[in-house]
């Protein structure tokens, strides 16, 4: 099984190895490890669009089936033929646009901070988009960009190489002090594999913090739109950029 971005497959036991199972997760899409005899109250039958029996299992006493549950339908499965990744593996041809995730050994640092700098957009708009960039949602977005005291419109045209270095150092630290934590659950839609929730949303520092105090600063945290999102900021430690403040 392999993951890129909110995509993960399962290659095919075909003889050929040339297809695989595609799950997109969208919003809401879990993959859960289930016992039929005993689901959990959380999980709605209506939202079960999947199932699959695991007969291969090592321990057949324990009956398991593994759940395909989405409640916003946004999510799905299809076969896709596998291509070759240009790194020695391969992806399904659907999802080649998407890059790999900072914390990918074969994540090329370098082109990631070459190609961000070629960009007139915003900083934040940059790092949502996942053909430069997968792994980084609108939360830890948000965060890491909170560690390097950046505001999310800056231009990352005018961003230095070191800048932008320091920002990646900010998002892998997000990401793997969050996958220590579970990751950010803030309702029980969102769990692993086992039904855990994660708690990483205890230590966030930006995200939805909207009129407490800056963790760092003591300044009051501002929720602003984004791209039809909200983004959350300390106006003292991540200014606005001049050019936005100008008009120029």
């Amino acid at each position: 099984m392999s993951r890129r971005g909110k995509y993960l497959w399962f290659v095919l036991d075909d003889g050929t190895a040339e297809r695989a199972l595609v799950a997109h997760l969208g919003m809401s899409g879990q993959l859960l490890l289930i016992d039929p005899a005993d689901v959990p109250e959380r999980v709605r039958m209506n939202h079960v669009r999947v199932t699959f029996d695991l007969t291969g299992s090592r321990d057949l006493s324990e009956a398991r089936q593994l759940w395909f549950v989405d409640q916003r339908t946004f999510g799905g499965l299809f076969v896709d033929d596998l291509v070759d990744d240009g790194a020695g593996g391969a992806v399904p041809m659907s999802i080649c646009h998407i890059a790999r995730d900072p914390l990918d050994p074969l994540f090329d640092e370098a082109r990631f901070v070459r190609e961000l700098r070629k960009r007139e957009s915003g900083i934040k708009r940059a790092l949502l988009d996942q053909s430069l960039i997968s792994g980084v949602g609108n939360i830890y977005a948000d965060e890491a960009l909170w560690r390097s005291r950046l505001h999310f419109d800056r231009s990352c045209s005018r961003l230095s190489r070191s800048v932008v270095t320091g920002l990646l150092e900010a998002v892998r630290d997000v990401m793997v002090e969050a996958l220590a934590e579970g990751g950010t659950s803030f309702d029980d839609l969102y769990v692993n594999v086992n039904g855990e929730s994660g708690y990483f949303d205890r230590s966030l520092h930006a995200y939805g913090r909207a009129g407490d105090p800056c963790d760092r600063c003591g300044r009051t945290m501002v929720r602003e739109s984004f791209m039809n999102r909200s983004s959350f900021r300390c106006p003292n430690c991540q200014r606005r950029p001049r050019s936005l403040e100008t008009g120029t």
